[in-house]
């Protein structure tokens, strides 16, 4: 059951603002089934641009109900029903303000038409309600007014409800009190990634990469940085879609991988540090450097030439390694060679790696 309200407010500061119209249509997912249409008497001035925009104004509130007398009524109508409005942040956040006032604790699940709208009828030029409903044919009368934007919203919702045909789009699209939709969500960007070494990248709804990050078992990383309390943490948690990750076998690739992907991709909610870049050289000219690979079976290795990194590749044949121009053939290479140098040098300094092979290139091994 739905319950499809909009309120209008005498605007003012955030949170400070008063109802003065509401309309709220109980609909069974075919019929409205109960209504209820009032004003409201704010106790309070009404914004000017508020009465030009709505047309209600003080004087016709002077009889009408406080809202503590219509409280009742609306917590009756509402009452195991999912709130529906467009932009209902706004309508949800008024009602609870209003009740708050109280001392009671109003809390119903959500739906919002504009963020379904914009799943179910993409690419429209605008998700006003008034441009909205008129692309769509859907006649509104008294616009800014209460029960003609809520009686709209209604025909709207049904035609939305029409449109998703899976019937998953809406059911995971409300905002549950016990936030049991987010939960999901979480639980299985948790259970996406492995419990091995390497690299995460937490990604938005457009695919793009916000956050970057490591560790030698990334399933519980990730789950680290989704239980965190910070606000960097939970504004990634929130935006975050899907996660992708690389696994790398090893601590040095991972670092590698880790530092150049923040050099390169500059994810958004990354405290990105700036690195001191050494530029000594190695104790070789050419080096071939061999760790663990990702499985038993496999080697990791990071091919130095001249000085420089030139990349990494797995191998999992011994002549892969022994012959360098088949090794190069198979790295991926690596373009900030100053920063994989740095990264490289300093990791040598404190851990070891499985092997080191020096060659001279006149002999090719």
């Amino acid at each position: 059951m739905y319950a499809i309200l909009d309120i209008e407010t005498t605007g003012g500061k955030f949170n400070e603002e008063g109802i003065t119209e509401i309309a709220i249509y109980k609909f069974d997912g075919q019929t409205v089934v109960d209504q209820f249409i009032s004003l409201v008497n704010p106790e309070k001035e009404i914004q000017e641009f508020v009465v030009k925009l709505t047309g209600i104004n003080n004087k016709m509130l002077r009889n009408a109900p406080k809202f503590y007398e219509v409280a009742k009524r609306i917590i009756e109508i509402t009452e195991d029903c999912i709130l529906v409005a467009h932009n209902s942040a706004f309508d949800y956040r008024v009602l609870k303000t209003e009740y708050k006032r109280l001392g009671y604790d109003f809390q119903r699940n959500t739906l919002c038409t504009v963020a379904l709208s914009k799943k179910l009828i993409p690419d429209q030029p605008s998700y006003s309600l008034g441009k909205l409903t008129k692309s769509l044919g859907i006649p509104l009368s008294d616009r800014h007014r209460a029960s003609g934007d809520a009686l709209a919203t209604v025909q709207l919702f049904k035609l939305l409800l029409e449109k998703d045909i899976d019937k998953e789009i809406i059911q995971s699209s409300i905002k549950f009190i016990d936030n049991r939709n987010f939960k999901k969500k979480i639980k299985g960007l948790i259970e996406s990634v492995p419990n091995s070494e390497g690299v995460f990248y937490i990604h938005n709804e457009d695919g793009h990469v916000i956050f970057l990050g490591r560790g030698k078992n990334m399933q519980k990383e990730v789950g680290k940085l989704f239980l965190k309390q910070s606000k960097r943490a939970q504004k990634v948690s929130k935006l975050a879609q899907s996660v992708s990750f690389e696994e790398t076998g090893n601590q040095l690739l991972t670092r590698l991988k880790y530092y150049l992907g923040l050099d390169t991709l500059k994810p958004k909610y990354n405290l990105i540090r700036k690195r001191k870049i050494s530029e000594n050289k190695f104790n070789h000219d050419h080096l071939i450097l061999i760790d663990k690979g990702r499985i038993p079976e496999e080697n990791a290795v990071i091919l130095i030439e001249n000085n420089e990194v030139l990349g990494y590749a797995y191998t999992n044949l011994s002549y892969q390694e022994n012959q360098i121009n088949i090794l190069k053939n198979m790295l991926t290479f690596i373009e900030n060679k100053l920063l994989a140098k740095s990264i490289i040098k300093n990791y040598l300094a404190k851990n070891k790696v499985e092997k080191i092979i020096r060659y001279q290139i006149e002999n090719n091994l």
